[in-house]
């Protein structure tokens, strides 16, 4: 009887990376994606302004890598940036054929501009990129009978084994234990090959752009399992999150920036526009120093949040440009053909991660990462605006031609089958709520847009008391997807504080009172698991 949780490819995570490599390598392999919750409820399907790619007339690849060089603020691997950007076009083109729906202008994809890009590149379906590809993406999925689909699985741990090394001596992954959350039941799924495309780990702020699954499961699973991850210090605030007590988490894209919106402050204070007088650049300046220049605004004059005008725009063109944007401020009350948009900084996306190569390899054998969850050094120090999206698709095809042209790796030993047997159900599901609440909010607090020594040790502290309660409970009581993403995110969290203490300068997304200046080298913080 074949064993119905053995497949070629494990893949972990349904946002783009994920759902573009089990598409690639259903035509070889037979394939398993598993996600938290619903296929569409990762961070792609949120991604409102586009993806970034050389495809306009004056345009260069050269001046792409150039600006990705710039926002990551010396920090940015210059043969990933050239991977990304040469392959971004294919990837576009690959997503045409599949039938995405991209705004087109006289029949042409039609190109917006965002912070920090020198040209027009950003290819966009109206303000709901992420939304149209996933769309796209998943109803190919669930027509494609070599992809086996598992919602409401969530990754507990790697199962790996020293004794069946790769051929540098690597400890290989042989698949994952998985909890069944609708069954309250932990799986063994057994794989050749295992793909990580959990996405980042914006839920351990307490303010963040992000969905609910956004936990860092892949990033914390892949530590424990041996390892490295890098640049974890620099998490991206976008600057422009609706502030309002009934909008969730609701980003107001770079691309109103990038069509001419002014970040002001409120009419008592005169309407004044202020991002002139903290960078040459204005609203079109990298996210990190507008993410800094509104939190400067907000703590000088005590305010809750600032405001982001594009109503000097004709309603028509923000109905084309910003349907959805205008429809959900209408549902608040909030006309944005005729005043301001409230918004705050929220953290956005996590810049650092597994550390891997061109082709996803990380340094277990038979496992790959891709996506937000990785550190390819595409990045650097902060992350230009709309690369995300392509970096996904680009690494994700690297990942699949690794996979498709590996050697025959030994057969998976059997692994062993999940023990609960000594434990209980938990009778104090307050305590999980009550820690998660208080990691969030000390994150924010003491980890944020501006950092000091005396807060991050303080975090640190905090974060050492949390991780030994967690483990005292993980080991005592049948675990829940509620316990597993408040390990995950503890543990990120100690990856943040610990790169960020180490990090003796202010560069990109990281910025310290205590180290205002740039080192003259730029090095990324590469952390090595204890456990190898």
């Amino acid at each position: 009887m074949t064993d119905p949780h053995r497949f070629d490819v494990l893949i972990i995570g349904s946002g783009l990376a994920g759902l573009t490599a089990a598409l690639h390598l259903a035509k070889t392999h037979r394939v398993a994606v598993i996600t938290k919750r619903a296929l569409s409820d990762g961070s792609s399907n949120w991604a409102q302004g586009g993806i970034a790619a050389v495809l306009a007339q004056g345009d260069s690849v050269a001046s792409h890598v150039e600006d990705t060089l710039v926002a990551g603020a010396g920090l940015c691997d210059l043969e990933a940036t050239q991977f990304t950007v040469e392959n971004a076009p294919a990837a576009i083109a690959w997503l045409q054929e599949l039938g995405v729906p991209f705004s087109l202008e006289d029949g042409e994809l039609h190109l917006t501009r965002e912070g920090g890009h020198s040209h027009r590149r950003i290819v966009h379906a109206a303000d709901a990129t992420g939304a149209a590809v996933q769309a796209t993406l998943i109803e190919r999925v669930r027509a494609t009978p070599e992809i086996q689909l598992f919602e409401h699985h969530m990754l507990v741990d790697l199962i790996t084994d020293r004794k069946h090394p790769g051929t540098n001596g690597q400890p290989r992954c042989f698949g994952a234990y998985v909890l069944d959350t609708e069954r309250d039941e932990v799986l063994t799924f057994s794989a050749t090959h295992t793909v990580l495309a959990t996405g980042g780990a914006g839920k351990v702020y307490l303010y963040t752009t992000n969905p609910d699954t956004a936990t860092g499961d892949g990033i914390a699973a892949a530590w424990r399992a041996g390892c490295q991850v890098g640049n974890m210090e620099f998490i991206q605030f976008h600057p422009t999150c609706l502030y309002h007590p009934h909008a969730k988490s609701f980003l107001i894209t770079e691309a109103v920036r990038g069509e001419g919106g002014h970040l002001k402050l409120p009419p008592h204070l005169g309407s004044h526009r202020f991002m002139p007088d903290h960078d040459p650049r204005a609203e079109l300046a990298p996210r990190d120093v507008v993410a800094r220049a509104i939190d400067f605004e907000m703590k000088k004059h005590g305010l809750d949040c600032v405001h982001l005008d594009i109503s000097h725009q004709p309603p028509e063109f923000l109905r084309e440009h910003f349907p959805n944007i205008l429809a959900r401020c209408a549902e608040l009350g909030i006309d944005i053909t005729r005043e301001p948009i409230p918004v705050v900084p929220a953290a956005h996306y996590t810049c650092g991660g597994v550390v891997t190569d061109l082709a996803g390899h990380t340094d277990i054998a038979g496992l790959y990462a891709v996506g937000e969850t990785t550190c390819t050094g595409l990045h650097g120090a902060n992350r230009l605006a709309s690369n995300s999206l392509v970096e996904c698709m680009v690494f994700a095809q690297g990942a699949v031609n690794a996979i498709r042209n590996a050697p025959a790796a030994p057969a998976a030993p059997a692994a062993p089958l999940w023990d609960d047997s000594r434990v209980t159900d938990a009778d104090e599901q307050v305590v999980i709520s009550h820690n998660w609440d208080e990691l969030r909010r000390f994150m924010w607090d003491y980890v944020g847009i501006v950092r000091t020594n005396k807060r991050l040790e303080r975090a640190a502290h905090r974060i050492a008391l949390l991780q030994r309660e967690i483990q005292e409970f993980y080991s005592q009581f049948h675990v829940t997807r509620d316990l597993l993403e408040l390990r995950n995110l503890v543990q990120v969290a100690d990856l943040i504080v610990k790169s960020a203490l180490l990090r003796h300068e202010s560069r990109g997304l990281h910025f310290s009172r205590d180290y205002p200046g740039l080192l003259p080298e730029a090095k990324p913080t590469i952390l090595v698991p204890p456990s190898r």
